[in-house]
């Protein structure tokens, strides 16, 4: 992990301690705003740290005071920070796994502690077990549930990395291990290069004419916390995000053929397999072969391969076209025709983004300076409605003079076409949180539930399906609410509310950060089938979300997205045609 996210981490932990020993709230607050500050900073939060007016330099930071930029610097220079060590003394330890749990913050950790002795997720148990969480107060039975559910749902998601979190990883180990002498090609593969939303370890090929020097290269990098195994032809490696990472090194004239073995699904490769077998050919992880009804394997008695040294010279001769890595799960894949998917170069406009105005980082002109660097033709400004509160959101006097400030800064950027638009709540009966006076000020909608996210299946039907079915909703942001590894989120009849955007016109939204990606996959899939537009918008808060993209592209692609379904996709003039009739 990175300088700026240990620290985050730290005084995440701080502000949780803080709150557990009852210190002011104030406290909590000022270290809970440096974490986010850090984790949100491009810079390296050290190379400030050592200058000579280091204090300077990050009380100059908004949010940053000058106890916070002390702390900082004693990290920096001692690897700790005093205050973080005195509290956890005095906090069990165990108390921070509780804190993981979904739903349990610390005001109610801490009555937890207090009266009924958890200090771990174990003793949690027990006194659920026990009956004794139900005492407590404010800990009605459907509060002592959640927790229950809580906890199932943590232990299912556990020991599986977030997609976002493994593909940097992969790639740097990637591009490590190619600028090593004597390496001719190196990809990661696995579920990670079919775009999963979590990953259990991360696979990397190799084919090399130097098997030592990649074996020692990639045993010996950066990050590496315990080797698991080392040799020429495999090794294996648990790295300090606590990821096991895998490296094999294959032959290079058969680099294709492995790359779709180590790709998978496996469901996906017995079905290539079976395929092989009926046109009298055998497949494994060395080529595809001719079937001489011999049981051993082929490439040890040197049979000659009808095809080895790509994916696609496999798939050609197996009478199939090219299968995306995205699509290869036994989905129906091989019995299709594979239409073009969406990629990233595709995306022209960016339709769900924050500001200052709310919880985003982002001035207006900065945000469209932003969305123009990277080559679109439109950025939509949707800063929250009033009821999340928690995001700084907009009440309608807020929000007129926010749309006011828009139209003048867009007159700064004559080629960008900038909406005036909002995230705006879905409340729990499915009426949003702005009147429709005032969200016909607006160019775009997107609305998104925020709050309830517990709510049984039939109400968050109906709640979600009143949304999409408002004639001035354009986009169903997030759906779910979901929080992957995290939060369940809603768990609505994807079907019903894919129809009601069907017949009211209303874009499905892929929200393309890392922690929700939601549509999921598998609704996108239902979605594109019903002929339902999609939307893959970043939710950016800050520059490097807008980074997030190729995440929402790899669902989208794993759900067989196609360019004319995502409205992020078409020219300006078309997307602005359809925001307008879509009212009409």
């Amino acid at each position: 992990m990175s300088v700026n996210t240990d620290l985050a981490h730290i005084f995440d932990e701080i502000a949780a301690l803080l709150t557990l020993t009852g210190a002011n709230p104030f406290r909590a607050q000022a270290n809970e705003r440096a974490a986010r500050i850090l984790r949100d900073m491009t810079d390296d939060v050290a190379t400030l740290s050592i200058a000579d007016d280091a204090k300077k330099q990050l009380t100059a930071l908004d949010g940053i005071g000058g106890g916070t930029a002390d702390k900082i610097i004693e990290f920096i220079n001692t690897g700790k920070i005093a205050e973080h060590e005195e509290l956890l003394e005095v906090v069990p330890g165990g108390l921070l796994d509780v804190l993981q749990i979904p739903g349990l913050g610390p005001k109610t950790v801490k009555v937890m502690w207090d009266k009924a002795d958890v200090t771990s997720v174990d003793t949690l148990k027990e006194a659920l077990a026990a009956g004794t969480i139900e005492k407590l107060p404010r800990m009605g039975a459907k509060t002592v549930q959640n927790i229950r559910d809580a906890l199932e749902f943590q232990a299912k998601s556990s020991g599986r990395a977030r997609l976002g979190v493994a593909m940097p990883i992969a790639q740097r180990i990637v591009e490590h291990l190619t600028n090593v002498k004597g390496v001719q090609q190196c990809q990661f593969a696995g579920s990670l290069r079919r775009g999963r939303e979590t990953i259990g370890d991360i696979d990397i090929l190799a084919s090399t004419t130097k098997p030592k020097d990649i074996a020692e290269a990639f045993t010996t990098m950066a990050g590496v916390d315990k080797i698991l195994a080392a040799g020429e032809t495999k090794c294996s490696v648990r790295i300090d995000e606590g990821i096991q990472v895998d490296l094999r090194v294959v032959d290079d004239k058969a680099f294709g053929a492995a790359l779709l073995y180590f790709t998978g699904s496996k469901e996906h490769n017995v079905r290539l397999r079976e395929r092989a077998i009926k046109q009298k050919l055998r497949l494994n992880e060395y080529g595809l072969f001719p079937n001489d009804d011999d049981d051993t394997p082929p490439q040890s008695r040197g049979v000659k391969p009808v095809a080895c040294k790509t994916e696609a010279d496999i798939y050609a001769k197996l009478d199939l076209q090219y299968i995306p890595p995205e699509l290869r799960e036994d989905r129906g894949e091989l019995d299709a025709d594979i239409p073009r998917l969406v990629e990233v170069d595709d995306i022209k406009a960016e339709l769900h983004a924050h500001t200052t105005a709310s919880d985003g980082k982002f001035t207006i002109e900065e945000l469209i300076t932003e969305a123009q660097s990277r080559g679109y033709h439109t950025i939509a400004i949707t800063d929250h409605s009033k009821s999340s509160a928690q995001a700084n959101g907009l009440d309608e006097k807020r929000l007129r003079a926010h749309i006011q400030a828009i139209r003048t800064a867009a007159k700064q950027f004559k080629t960008m076409n900038v909406l005036c638009g909002s995230e705006v709540d879905i409340r729990v009966d499915g009426t949003l949180d702005y009147d429709d006076k005032m969200l016909g000020e607006l160019d775009i909608v997107v609305a998104s539930p925020h709050a309830s996210l517990a709510q049984e299946p039939k109400k968050a039907t109906t709640r979600l399906v009143a949304a999409v079915s408002h004639p001035m909703v354009h986009v169903l942001g997030h759906p779910t609410g979901r929080l992957i590894n995290s939060r369940e989120g809603l768990s609505p009849d994807m079907n019903a509310i894919i129809a009601a955007a069907v017949e009211h016109d209303t874009a499905l939204e892929i929200n393309a950060n890392f922690m929700r990606l939601d549509l999921r996959d598998t609704h996108v899939r239902a979605a594109v089938e019903a002929g339902c537009k999609i939307a893959i918008n970043t939710d950016a808060h800050a520059a490097a979300h807008i980074d997030f993209l190729r995440y929402g592209v790899l669902t989208g692609r794993r759900g067989w997205l196609t360019p004319e379904l995502c409205i992020n996709t078409w020219s300006k003039a078309k997307l602005a045609t359809w925001l307008k009739l879509k009212r009409q």
